[in-house]
């Protein structure tokens, strides 16, 4: 099975729910680009033992989520349906991506192309 991974903005924790007597759910929302004009709400889940990863975080964290998608058949008096599902199963505090560009962007500056605009840009392809 392949995992996944995405970074976003927890918007909504959720309480634990029993399913069953062998089953339980917690399902979270995390906000992904929001720099956007149309930011993407993704609904997730943890089940069972992982239900509790999400008890070390709170609504407006930034989190790297790494999860699973699933799928299952159900068969009802309309016909099949197929249902997916993003199962979490590990949760990350995101790391800050101004800490990590901050040290590269102290290098040397880069020239724009406005700067020098009767500047002729070598092409070195043989092609």
């Amino acid at each position: 099975m392949a995992s996944f991974e995405t970074t976003g903005i927890l918007k909504v924790k959720k309480d634990t729910q029993q399913v069953s007597e062998k089953f339980s759910k917690r399902e979270f929302v995390i906000t992904t680009d929001l720099s956007t004009q149309y930011p993407q709400y993704i609904s997730m889940q943890l089940t069972q033992d992982k239900c509790a990863l999400l008890d070390a975080y709170n609504e407006g964290d930034e989190i790297k989520v790494s999860f699973n998608l699933r799928g299952r058949e159900w068969s009802g008096p309309e016909g099949v349906r197929y249902f997916n599902s993003l199962e979490a199963w590990r949760l990350e505090r995101a790391s800050s991506p101004q800490a990590s560009s901050s040290s590269s962007s102290s290098s040397a500056p880069m020239q724009s192309a406005e700067v020098m605009p009767d500047q002729q840009i070598a092409d070195d392809l043989p092609f």
